[in-house]
């Protein structure tokens, strides 16, 4: 199993990015896919999960309203985008999944890891 994690960069604050997660090497149905992020010197923060097989989402609090995860089961993928960034987002956010329907916010309960994109945010 892989996950391959794509789309950051270098944005000024106000800006968007939509950031994937393109999966191989099974089929995901029945799993739950989630978004991370991990600001230098800081644990790793969940932020969203999506059920793959029905779509069902949920968020962090921290994250509501500016944050959207969805997916594309056609294409193996799974996205994350980010409106209205501000400096506090920088940080490298990974993706994972686990087995279940059911989210986690402790990153030790995902079984695969994509390797992660830097988000920069520019004041």
């Amino acid at each position: 199993v892989q996950l391959q994690a794509s789309g950051g960069g270098l944005v000024q604050a106000g800006g968007s990015l939509r950031l994937s997660c393109a999966a191989s090497g099974r089929t995901f149905s029945g799993y739950t896919m989630a978004w991370f992020r991990q600001a230098p010197g800081k644990d790793r923060e969940f932020l969203t999960a999506i059920n793959w097989s029905d779509g069902g989402t949920h968020y962090a609090n921290s994250v509501k309203g500016r944050f959207t995860i969805s997916r594309d089961n056609a294409a193996n993928t799974v996205y994350l985008q980010i409106d209205n960034l501000n400096v506090e987002d920088t940080a490298v956010y990974y993706c994972a999944s686990r087995y279940g329907s059911n989210y986690y916010y402790s990153p030790g309960l995902y079984d695969y890891w994509g390797q992660g994109t830097l988000v920069t945010v520019s004041s």
